[in-house]
């Protein structure tokens, strides 16, 4: 079916390729008699910009602008990827971004700023850190404030969710399932599962919306890196559900087959075990891609370890979609092995 989007702006570097890891699917699939495993490259998104949240922000950057906004105030923790993606985007396009950060339990004012904090401070974001109590309690407070802030300066702010995940986000990955069923054709391939990492629910709820939208026959699943599978399935629905009410389509999200896998999560959001860090650089060594701790780091191992365990087998394709997030990979370098 036709899909009728609302207004975007072009960030990304579309299409991103699809690509099959041939030496990872010998190494860990098959033999066990797993499926080629293929990766959608949407680390390749933009250099700076890059990854999962800049599809999302192509049509929130529309929205903020049809509503005449000029600033993005949006939040996430101090290593957020959609925090930095925001920021680099909002410079991009001649806005003003304002990041609300969660911190540790105690304050932090960015003093020695690595990875994605690094790039918000050089991308000239005004950035407020909070200590992780404050910020987890009062968010909706901390918006607030800040988007008066603005008005009383004369300007207009637009406060975007954590992800950018919400009915406007999912747009995003909505078109991206589009893409992917244009790369799958040209491959010639029919993948049983399409494979992402899971922390706000908006790309996997993208995903599954969007596959559901063009009849493709894949399930989508997220591999969560924090919470449960019982958050998540009630997050994507959410965000299926705002989408059908700022588009009024008629939809009921229960038609939705919405998966996740919460076994991988680890000791937290944002903490990897030791087993995470060897995928990661079993990865690079093999395929020369790199992915993060935080997120895709998780899933991918998530991924072998449900391969080995004979999840997947009698498919024949599987697709991991690469969300981005190798700025996040510095602050976690004592954990990689260095001369």
């Amino acid at each position: 079916m036709a899909i009728d989007y609302p207004n975007r702006v072009s960030l990304a570097n579309l299409p991103t390729p699809l690509q099959l890891l041939g030496r990872i699917t010998e190494l860990y699939s098959q033999p066990y008699a797993g499926p080629r495993i293929w990766i959608k490259r949407d680390d390749l998104t933009e250099s700076a910009m890059s990854g999962n949240k800049l599809r999302k922000l192509e049509f929130i950057i529309a929205e903020a602008q049809s509503t005449g906004c000029d600033t993005l105030i949006t939040c996430g923790g101090e290593q957020s990827n959609h925090c930095r993606a925001t920021a680099l985007a909002a410079a991009k396009m001649g806005l003003q971004s304002h990041l609300i950060l969660r911190g540790g339990n105690k304050p932090s004012d960015g003093q020695g700023a690595d990875g994605n904090l690094l790039v918000d401070y050089v991308a000239g974001a005004n950035v407020s850190i909070y200590p992780l109590r404050q910020y987890v309690e009062g968010l909706p407070e901390l918006f607030a404030h800040w988007a008066q802030h603005y008005e009383a300066l004369g300007r207009r702010a637009l406060c975007i969710p954590t992800g950018g995940s919400d009915g406007l986000g999912i747009w995003g990955y909505i078109r991206a399932a589009e893409e992917l069923a244009e790369d799958c054709h040209r491959h010639k391939i029919e993948p049983e599962h399409i494979v992402c990492a899971t922390g706000s629910g908006g790309t996997q709820a993208g995903l599954t919306l969007g596959g559901h939208l063009i009849g493709a026959g894949y399930q989508v699943t997220g591999y969560a890196v924090c919470d449960d599978t019982e958050y998540f399935v009630q997050k994507v629905t959410g965000d299926v559900e705002d989408w059908c009410r700022r588009y009024d389509k008629k939809l009921s999200p229960g038609c939705l087959n919405i998966s996740v896998n919460d076994r991988y999560i680890g000791p937290g959001y944002g903490v990897a075990g030791k087993e995470v860090y060897e995928t990661i650089a079993t990865l690079a060594q093999t395929e020369g891609i790199l992915l993060d701790p935080v997120y895709t780091g998780k899933a991918f191992h998530g991924l072998l370890q449900e391969i080995k365990a004979g999840t997947y087998a009698g498919c024949k394709d599987v697709v991991f979609v690469h969300t981005g997030g190798q700025f996040g990979v510095f602050p976690h370098r004592a954990h990689f092995p260095q001369p």
